[in-house]
């Protein structure tokens, strides 16, 4: 049998590092911006934070029998819709990104405590669930918080232009003031010349 530690070892380092890339899109932001709702559906930036959190220890506590140990009651059965999607006032910003890194903590203590094929339950995967590996929601939460730090990329710089993939790492190119608009001009012109 292959060792699978590295393998575990880069999963897990892709996950810290989108967890990282969704919290740090929160950093200067007014208590109104960090919470307010940007698309028609709601989406905000603590909200995606408060998301992530707790779906993270439902998947790596849970599913491999290590409860997390707090309530998370935006997920009981009388819970409205999307309760972990959006943070009520009384909690605060602080509250919020406790709770991620308490749940996160829980989680990465499951994934270094178990082998990748360590085998879980995934009770709302389908009729009566999934049993399932470390393997598999390793790669979705990965990829789910990945998919959530792309929503937050995007909330961000509509609320004050602030892009790139980590503070210390944007990712984007280093041009002038003046580039930017040029080339999404240029954007616009190849949209507009492509619908005729």
């Amino acid at each position: 049998m292959p060792d699978t530690a590295p393998m575990k070892t880069n999963l897990h380092a892709y996950l810290r590092g989108a967890r990282e890339a969704l919290v740090w899109k929160l950093d200067g932001l007014s208590e109104y911006d960090a919470r307010r709702p940007l698309t028609p559906t709601g989406l905000n930036l603590l909200g995606l934070v408060k998301h992530v959190a707790s779906v993270d220890v439902g998947y790596f506590g849970e599913c491999f029998g290590r409860p997390f140990g707090e309530p998370l009651p935006w997920f009981d059965d009388d819970a409205e819709p999307n309760a972990d999607f959006w943070v009520p006032a009384d909690v605060t910003r602080a509250d919020v990104l406790g709770l991620a890194e308490r749940a996160w903590a829980h989680s990465d203590a499951t994934i270094e405590a178990l082998p990748l094929d360590a085998v879980g339950h995934v009770a709302w995967w389908g009729d009566g669930g999934a049993d399932v590996t470390l393997h598999r929601p390793l790669v979705h939460m990965a990829t789910e918080t990945h998919r959530h730090a792309g929503q937050a990329d995007i909330l961000r710089e509509t609320i004050d232009g602030a892009v790139g993939l980590l503070r210390q790492a944007p990712n984007l190119p280093d041009v002038d003031a003046e580039w930017w608009p040029a080339y999404v001009a240029r954007v616009e012109g190849a949209a507009r010349a492509a619908a005729g």
